[in-house]
């Protein structure tokens, strides 16, 4: 455990003053998780501001540029995959204080880098963190919150992502008029010794020590985290209850037991329904996206930073209503939002997006989109791949969606620039508008609504067979 120590219990005269306390530290614990996403942003964003720099200095073509950025999601994959065995053995915790870690010696090394070489082995460092952390924060926070904020709370993993995006497209506009792309990813070197910092702070995931065995520290670090003694003793209870009903390592459980592949299935085709967005090109290659409609240097970068504002915004409407609308209804707002406003802007680069109207009609599309991820296909496709998956296997079916989240990612940045090239800019948002319109569909035919029900509940409700878009009812 870290440094943190369970309170003494308090009397019924102090229950509201209690509630606010224990609600504030449910909260500062999940948000010190949730500076993973800041980090996971920063690396995100950064590069779509310094790619054209570094592709001058080091005469990069097309293809390398490629490389360049996706050599962090195929390392992410990796990450991921290290996670599950990394978060298993070690906790929570500590997985991501090795994030950190791996966050800082990339950023030093992309910062340094004397040739594409060893800024793709940066990249890759920055990757593997990426990937654990990807993994680990959102499971972590879900372990540590409350049912009626766990929505709120992971999505602040979200909320630190889009924020970590904006502050680098923001970073990026300014260094770009002399070209610093060196302090671009140096700067981020700040931000991980931050977050190694706060790791320090963050106790061991009570779930977790449970699968341990060590039933004495879960309770001390439960009863930290809950209101009462009463409430974090049954919440106790109901995980000892859970664990004691499968026997056999992960991969048995996943082999024979159809309802675990189920629920891992979905978290896998979420991941990678989101990516297929087409949000991420949008990150990456904001810029170059914006150039191609015919905006000038200076007018993509601003535009680029103005989509990160956006969807910062957007993302911090999603927490406010995570846990009262629920999480279908915003989900699929969300891609029916992010379906038309594709439409429109491949309609509008098809119409040549020349003159100033048309140009701020591909503005507007853009932000709406970005905006209709943030609200819905951002944040809830990483809080729902933490609530489905059973306690047992958790990590095994978390691992996998994260991975699938990163290979997905990887192929689309890897291809981004050459499929644009071969199909043209209206053909490719029109495919994106596609991919779209069928997350709607999977939303209605397969995503359950969790708001306000535990996990335990959703496991038992899981492995009773229930359907799944059934599974929070």
């Amino acid at each position: 455990m870290s440094s943190l120590q369970p309170p003494e219990p308090v009397t019924r005269q102090e229950g509201a003053q209690a509630s606010s306390e224990f609600l504030a530290r449910s909260v500062g614990v999940s948000l010190l998780a949730a500076l993973a996403g800041l980090m996971f942003g920063l690396d995100t964003g950064v590069i779509a501001g310094a790619l054209t720099f570094i592709g001058d200095e080091f005469h990069a073509s097309a293809q390398m540029q490629e490389w360049i950025v996706s050599s962090m999601m195929a390392a992410a994959a990796v990450g991921s995959i290290v996670a599950g065995n990394l978060s298993f053995r070690f906790g929570r915790r500590r997985a991501l204080m090795g994030a950190a870690i791996l966050f800082l010696a990339g950023s030093i090394t992309c910062a340094l880098a004397p040739s594409v070489l060893v800024l793709v082995i940066g990249r890759v460092f920055l990757g593997l963190a990426v990937g654990i952390a990807a993994f680990t924060a959102p499971l972590y926070i879900s372990e540590v919150a409350m049912e009626s904020a766990r929505g709120s709370l992971i999505s602040c993993y979200q909320l630190m992502m889009t924020l970590g995006i904006f502050l680098a497209y923001v970073v990026d506009s300014f260094l770009s008029y002399g070209g610093h792309w060196r302090w671009m990813l140096g700067l981020m070197t700040l931000p991980a010794v931050v977050f190694c910092i706060g790791c320090l702070f963050l106790p061991d995931s009570p779930r977790w020590l449970m699968m341990r065995g060590d039933t004495r520290h879960a309770r001390l670090v439960m009863r930290y985290l809950r209101s009462s003694p009463q409430e974090a003793d049954r919440e106790i209870d109901d995980i000892a209850t859970e664990l004691k009903k499968e026997h056999g390592n992960v991969w048995t459980f996943f082999r024979t037991n159809p309802n675990f592949r189920r629920s891992v299935g979905l978290g896998m085709l979420l991941q990678v329904m989101q990516q297929l967005t087409g949000i991420n090109v949008l990150m990456y290659y904001a810029p170059k996206v914006f150039q191609a409609a015919h905006f000038g240097v200076a007018a993509a970068t601003w535009s680029t930073a103005i989509i990160g504002l956006v969807n910062m915004a957007a993302t911090g409407l999603a927490i406010l209503f995570i846990d009262r609308w629920g999480r279908r209804p915003l989900l699929l707002l969300s891609c029916v939002v992010m379906t038309l406003s594709m439409a429109v802007a491949g309609a509008l680069v098809a119409m040549g997006a020349s003159t100033l109207p048309q140009e701020i009609g591909m503005v507007v599309a853009l932000l709406l989109f970005v905006a209709g991820f943030a609200m819905g296909a951002g944040p809830l496709v990483w809080t729902l791949c933490s609530e489905i998956q059973p306690l047992r296997g958790r990590d095994f079916g978390i691992a996998c969606s994260t991975f699938t989240n990163w290979a997905a990612n990887w192929l689309i940045s890897n291809t981004f620039l050459s499929v644009l090239e071969m199909l043209g800019e209206a053909r490719t948002f029109w495919l994106f508008a596609l991919m779209n319109a069928i997350f709607i569909v999977i939303t209605l035919g397969f995503v359950p609504e969790t708001k306000g029900v535990s996990l335990e509940a959703i496991e038992d409700h899981l492995m009773k067979g229930r359907r799944l878009r059934d599974l929070g009812r």
